[in-house]
Parts: C-alpha cells; structure tokens; sequence
C-alpha cells in the first residue's frame, strides 16, 4: 500500500547514538539536555528566538491561547485540520470561520473583516500546505483592532518569506512534529514567540504552572520528552537530505502535472518545503473517479482537507471553502516513494484529465518551486 505520506525514519545508529545519551544522563523528562539541545539547534536552523519545544502541535496551540490570555471569539480557517478549531474551544476560545482565497486555499483577510465583531480577540490563520498567508494584512488587521494572532504554521518548517522565517509573524506561530510532517521528533511541537514575557510564561504553563519550586500559574503537563528529542534531532541532523528528495518528487509532479490540473497559487517571495502535493479537480465526482483508480492499484492520496470545517458546526458557513474541499487532493509525498510508484501516479493523474490553460493569479507564483 502507498500512502499519502510515510514518516522519514533516520539512520538507526544515529538514532541509537542519542539515546545512549538519555541512557547515560538519567533524565528522561523535565527538560533534559536533549531537549535543550534541540531547542537551540531549531532556533538557529529556522532563525528564530524563543522556541519553546512541547509534547505535540495540539498543544502548541492550546499553550499559546494560554500564554497570551485569549478569551471570547477567534476567527479562524475551516480550510484546516480539525485540531486549529477543537484547540480554540478546548481552551474555551469560540472559532469563528471566515472563509478561504480560492486561488492560494489561505485565510482571507477580506473575509476575517466581514466577520468581526466586538467580542473577537485574536486571528488564527493557518499556513495551509506551507503556503505563507497575507501575514502583512492581517498584521494590519491586528493593529486596527487591538487583536494576537497566533499562526498555525503546523506545515511551515523552515519556510521563509522574503528572506525571514515565516515563524516570525504574528503574536505567536506554532508547530506540528508529528510523524507525518517534514521534520518530526515522532510526536511533538513547538512554539516560537514574538515577546520574551509570553515565552517565559508558556513554558511555566508547560511544567503545571511551577516556576522556582513552586506552582505559580495553572498549567499543564505539555513538556517533551528526551525520547521524542532524540528522534528530533535525528531527524534534524539529515533534514537537507529530507528536503532534497521531497523537492526532486515535487518537481517531478509539477513538471508533469502542471497543464493538466489547477494548484493553488503560492506567496511571492516564499519558499517552500515542500510538505504536500494538492490538486484541484473540476469537480468532486471526477476527483473520486480518479481516487478509485489510485486506490486500485494500491495508491491512497488524501482529501486533504475534507470536509470544510464550517460544514460541522454552527460558526459560519464559507462557500469558498467547502467547494475547494469537495475538490482538492494531495498526492503521496515523501522521501522513500519509489520511482515506479511515482511513475504510475503521474500517468494516472494525467491520463485523467485534457491539458488545460492555468489562469495567473496577480501578486502570487505558480506551485513551482
């Protein structure tokens, strides 16, 4: 079977070689010298300051709402994983849906004014696919109203835009390392953020609220432990090999598949990481005739993301969203996928569909890259 994605697993000896390092130092928890070890090392390697490494990306986000003391409603993306919405409400946070760019599949800043109102205090956007969103408007949007924006950028590692982490907009940015994602530590996550004071409380928030042997804020347990930090940096210490072979599949897929389906357009001056493959279908019966021939031959892409968010609740309903969702899908993207594999993929997906002309989307790049 051919999965959406398969997690990159590093050289076992490298592996071992950091736990042997847990073996010997006795500390399994609490943060360890792994842990801080790959804290500093993803600081210098993304380019930022005040990265707080936790247990998952769930909890990234959940620790930020606490951190920067969200109440009342946050307006978000239905166009998402169902975590950046379940998050806000877990934490008591009602989500809000504004809808979806069609042509990038990001948050739209147009739509996020639409539905303000007194009772908002913070923006959620989303990366989505790593695709930087209008961090500059709603920075704007931000100001205007006095709001935190805490960015789900679970699928944004080491992407930039024009030449800064991404991870450096907002209030707040937050990770996914789980195993599925470009770079993982098996389950994990972590936080980077703007201001020193927020960092400082987020990671007494992360350790049930202790600071100097004493419970000082209401937390929760969300540290990472050394385990999970060893196979980060594993995982770290072969990432540009990682990166490398996702690009040459990327650009396999790209090359070929280019004239025949719709992609979302990326953000000018923004790299990418190349984390998945999304195509858009002219509708959603031909996008499930070609999932049925995938599937038949052992290939699973994933409707990524199905359904839109605001289809199973009462905070909005987004047009734009739910027609990209009935018609987007993400092909099998990973290191090991093999040539052959790769090979069928490209000639079923292209043997579906007549070459069409692509519409040029002002201020936005195509997929390539």
């Amino acid at each position: 079977m051919i999965p959406v994605t398969k997690p990159h697993l590093p050289e076992m000896n490298r592996y071992l070689g950091y736990i042997v390092r847990c073996y010997k130092n006795c500390q399994l928890t609490n943060n360890g010298p792994l842990v801080q070890e790959l804290k500093a090392r993803l600081e210098g390697y993304l380019g930022v300051q005040n990265l707080l490494p936790v247990a998952n990306g769930t909890l990234a986000l959940q620790i930020a709402y606490r951190a920067l003391g969200l109440s009342g409603k946050a307006i978000t993306t239905p166009f998402t994983f169902v975590a950046t919405s379940s998050s806000l409400r877990w934490e008591g946070i009602e989500p809000v849906f504004a809808d979806i760019d069609g042509a990038t599949l990001d948050l739209s800043p147009e739509r996020v004014r639409e539905v303000l109102d007194p009772d908002v205090t913070a923006l959620v956007p989303v990366h989505v696919y790593g695709n930087p969103c209008d961090v500059e408007a709603f920075d704007g949007i931000a100001r205007e109203h006095d709001l935190k924006v805490i960015y789900d950028a679970a699928h944004a590692f080491g992407v930039e835009l024009n030449g800064r982490s991404v991870l450096e907009w907002g209030d707040a940015a937050t990770l996914s390392f789980h195993a599925t994602k470009v770079f993982h530590s098996v389950e994990g996550g972590a936080i980077v953020f703007k201001r020193r004071e927020d960092y400082e409380r987020a990671c007494r928030l992360i350790n049930f609220g202790y600071a100097e042997g004493k419970v000082i804020d209401e937390g929760i347990n969300a540290k990472m432990s050394e385990f999970h930090a060893a196979m980060g940096l594993s995982v770290l210490d072969e990432i540009e090999t990682v990166l490398q072979k996702r690009g040459e599949i990327h650009r396999r897929y790209y090359e070929a598949l280019e004239d025949h389906f719709e992609m979302p357009a990326w953000g000018e001056g923004a790299t990418r990481n190349y984390a998945y493959f999304p195509v858009l279908f002219s509708s959603e019966s031909e996008l499930l005739a070609v999932q049925r021939r995938l599937n038949e031959v052992g290939i699973f892409p994933r409707r990524y993301f199905y359904p839109s968010l605001d289809t199973l609740g009462p905070a909005g309903v987004c047009p734009v969203s739910r027609d990209r969702a009935r018609r987007v899908l993400c092909l099998p993207m990973y290191p090991a996928l093999p040539e052959d594999v790769l090979e069928k993929i490209i000639s079923i997906m292209a043997s579906s569909r007549r070459p069409w002309i692509r519409a040029v989307h002002p201020g936005r790049s195509s997929m390539e890259g």
